[in-house]
């Protein structure tokens, strides 16, 4: 083992603080041999969040810190990743969502609450000889925070399908305020009902309520959606929309990508995709973001100017966009300075600074290693933010720490035991040698198949999905 990585547990050791009286519950059962052959503990942090450890028999040495692993162990999309990284002798600790997640969503609390976890196996099953922080979506963004401000307890993390809270409210926010500007006047006209009807800001959560419900607001989107899906000049607009908010277009799970350079058979991918989203009205997870800041509005696009954020569209995007347009008859032109000229959102800056503690956003300055992938077709977070991070990695100058890798697969959070356990894999590797192995698509590839998962990986390079530059990144004012 490195030196660094024996400097680091000792620097762990020294600054733990013991209060794992407090922290376990005293009804919890701890120490139960599984089934499957490993040693489990569980219990309730004094929050009321649960916790579970478990231990294989041929644990070797390293143990996974995840956010989910007590909600997730059992869920068919996420036990095939845990039972094989388990299999290889790798340990878990992790939390259940808490049952007021909805509503008190903090991932600086999350963080916290699994240093916690950790200082408990620490005492009951010893020194690991590395800790790795892992996690999927939220837990993606507590494996990326742990790597910058919380990376005292951690030695590297694996990012799955990370989100950030203001970056992606606000890349969701783009699509859906270009789709509100342009299909509001067919909605109109087909008599579905008022333009007003299509709300994608002051939604009904916990901390406010309007004279629409948000079940009202949901069926008028998936109306305007499917009304536009029928029309060439609808899908050129929903393929514009999904172009400046940096979406992809393939978000149906079950389907395969259609051929790129086939302008039609995109369109009626992204007018499915548009679709499948139109019940997350705003963006997935709005309300459980805005309910944490008091729910107060989270993004806005005051000073945006839409023909620049069209201009950052990947090339694929682009180029279906223009043929899209071209085919109904439309001005591209003329429709994003209708865009321009809509009234603006402003955001609370209240919410932006809850939001801009650390913990609950990122800023590139990466303490430990980290590995990031996310699925092309991730339909709750657009891939397009692992481009905005790594630009913050350059600008800070950590990125000898970071590497990134795209996976073409849709679905959240649906990665294959073979493309999770050869990131885990590669990050062991960069952390032990101190240099970082290939981590080039074909190289992730090679490794996951040498593993003999059973499962496929994926990996491909960005190629034309490649933003000319995420639109949204966000770091807060520290002065």
């Amino acid at each position: 083992m490195p030196s660094f990585c024996t400097l680091r547990r000792s620097c762990r050791l020294a600054s733990f603080t013991m209060v794992l009286l407090s922290a376990v519950s005293q009804g919890s059962a701890a120490g139960a041999q599984g089934e499957a052959g490993y040693d489990e503990h569980e219990g309730t942090l004094p929050d009321g969040t649960s916790w579970l450890i478990r231990v294989p028999e041929n644990w070797n040495g390293i143990l996974l810190r995840d956010l989910d692993f007590a909600s997730f162990i059992n869920v068919d999309s996420y036990a095939p990743r845990y039972d094989d990284l388990m299999d290889r002798g790798y340990a878990f600790a992790g939390l259940a969502r808490h049952p007021l997640r909805l509503w008190q969503y903090d991932p600086q609390q999350e963080i916290k609450n699994l240093e916690q976890v950790q200082e408990i196996f620490l005492e009951r099953l010893g020194e690991p000889e590395l800790i790795l922080q892992y996690g999927c979506s939220g837990g993606g963004l507590d494996s990326l925070a742990s790597a910058e401000a919380f990376a005292g307890p951690i030695d590297g993390s694996v990012v799955l399908a990370a989100h950030t809270p203001v970056w992606i409210m606000s890349s969701f926010l783009d699509g859906w305020f270009v789709m509100q500007a342009l299909l509001s006047e067919e909605y109109e006209a087909r008599g579905l009902g008022d333009a007003s009807d299509l709300q994608i800001v002051g939604l009904p959560n916990a901390g406010a309520s309007g004279s629409r419900s948000l079940e009202d607001i949901q069926s008028a989107w998936r109306a305007a959606v499917e009304v536009a899906g029928e029309t060439a000049e609808g899908r050129a607009r929903l393929a514009l929309a999904f172009a400046v908010g940096q979406w992809s277009p393939w978000m149906v799970e079950g389907t395969e990508l259609p051929d790129v350079e086939n302008a039609d058979a995109m369109g009626d991918m992204i007018a499915a995709s548009a679709a499948r989203i139109s019940g997350n009205v705003g963006g997935s997870s709005r309300l459980l973001f805005e309910n944490a800041a008091s729910g107060q509005q989270l993004s806005g696009n005051e000073e945006i100017d839409y023909r620049s954020l069209f201009d950052n569209a990947a090339p694929a995007m682009k180029r279906i966009v223009q043929e899209l347009y071209e085919e109904a008859g439309i001005d591209l032109d003329s429709d994003l300075e209708k865009v321009n000229s809509s009234p603006r959102i402003n955001a609370s800056e209240y919410a932006l600074e809850f939001w801009s503690q650390p913990g609950r956003t990122t800023t590139g300055a990466l303490e430990v290693p980290a590995i990031r992938i996310h699925m092309l077709g991730d339909w709750a977070i657009p891939y397009s933010l692992m481009q905005g991070y790594e630009a913050l990695v350059d600008e800070a100058g950590t990125a000898e720490l970071y590497r990134k890798a795209l996976v073409q697969g849709t679905g959240h959070c649906e990665f294959t035991p073979a493309e999770s356990t050869a990131v885990v894999e590669i990050l062991v590797d960069r952390i032990n040698s101190g240099t970082w192995p290939d981590a080039s698509p074909s190289a992730l590839n090679a490794v996951a198949e040498s593993l003999h998962t059973g499962t496929e990986a994926r990996f491909i390079p960005f190629g034309e999905w490649q933003v000319e530059e995420y639109n949204r990144a966000w770091v807060p004012d520290r002065e």
